[in-house]
C-alpha cells in the first residue's frame, strides 16, 4: 500500500474514543480504494498515518471484523473481504435505532447497572477521581454556557464513575452499552433544556460520592437515568 494513498485517505485523530474514529476511517479506504481480497496497511503504517497507537489501531480492525468487513490470515496479514449490503450495517445497533422497545430495555439495564456504580464509586473514590469528577462537570458547564455541545463530558462522567467503581469487566460492559446507545444520546442531548438537565444529574450525583453517601449516589443515578429515559422515549 503507497504511502500517498494513506495520507489521502487519511486524517490525524484526536478524539476520546479512538478507536471508532480509526474504524470509520479505514472502513473509508475499504469502500474507495480496495477490492476483495486486497490486504490493509500493516498496523505500524496505519499508526503512524493516522497519529494513534498500535493498539487503537487493533481495536479499530477487531471492530470491523465483527462488522465481516475484514478478516486476518495467517501469514497474509488482515484481507478485505467481499462486502454485502448487510455487512456494512450492524444488525443490533440498526435495531436499536428503530425499535423503541429495545431502547427501552438498553435503558432499563442503565439503571440495574448504573445506580449500584455509583454506590461503589461513593465508597471507592479517591480524592483525586473525584477531582476528576467535578473538572469534567467544569468542562461540561463551561461548554453549556457556551452553547456548545457537551457529550463527551457527559460520556466522560459516567465513564469515571465506573472506573471509581474499581471493576473492570463492569466498565467494559458500561462502554459497550453506551456505544449502543450512542445515537440515541446524542439526539436527546440536542433537546432543548436536556443538557442542563443532565449537568444538574450528574451534580446530585457528584454530590453524594464527595459525601461517600453511597445509597444518595445510588438514588441520584437513578433519578438521572429515569429522567434521560423520560426524554428519550418521548422522541423515539
Amino acid at each position: 500500500m503507497g504511502r500517498s494513498i494513506l495520507n489521502s485517505e487519511f486524517e490525524a485523530v484526536r478524539r476520546a474514543k479512538v478507536y471508532e474514529e480509526v474504524a470509520r476511517q479505514i472502513e473509508r479506504l475499504i469502500l474507495k480504494k480496495l477490492q476483495p481480497g486486497d490486504k490493509l496497511p500493516s498496523e505500524r503504517e496505519l499508526a503512524e498515518t493516522l497519529g494513534v497507537s498500535r493498539s487503537s489501531i487493533r481495536d479499530a480492525i477487531r471492530s470491523l471484523e465483527l462488522m465481516g468487513l475484514v478478516e486476518p490470515r495467517q501469514g497474509a496479514g488482515t484481507v478485505v473481504l467481499e462486502i454485502s449490503a448487510s455487512s456494512l450495517v450492524n444488525p443490533l445497533a440498526n435495531a436499536i435505532k428503530h425499535k423503541g422497545e429495545l431502547i427501552s430495555e438498553l435503558l432499563d439495564f442503565r439503571k440495574m447497572l448504573e445506580p449500584p456504580l455509583a454506590a461503589r464509586a461513593a465508597t471507592h473514590a479517591s480524592e483525586e477521581e473525584v477531582a476528576e469528577m467535578e473538572e469534567i462537570l467544569e468542562r461540561q458547564q463551561h461548554k453549556l454556557q457556551r452553547g456548545e455541545s457537551a457529550i463527551a463530558e457527559d460520556s466522560e462522567f459516567h465513564y469515571s464513575i465506573a472506573l471509581a467503581s474499581r471493576n473492570s469487566v463492569v466498565f467494559k460492559v458500561l462502554d459497550t452499552l453506551m456505544d449502543l446507545l450512542r445515537d440515541t444520546r446524542e439526539r436527546s442531548l440536542q433537546i432543548e433544556g436536556r443538557p442542563q438537565k443532565s449537568l444538574a444529574g450528574h451534580r446530585r450525583i457528584l454530590a453524594a460520592i464527595k459525601r461517600h453517601d453511597a445509597e444518595a449516589a445510588k438514588a441520584a443515578m437513578r433519578r438521572h437515568i429515569e429522567d434521560v429515559e423520560e426524554i428519550v422515549l418521548e422522541k423515539i
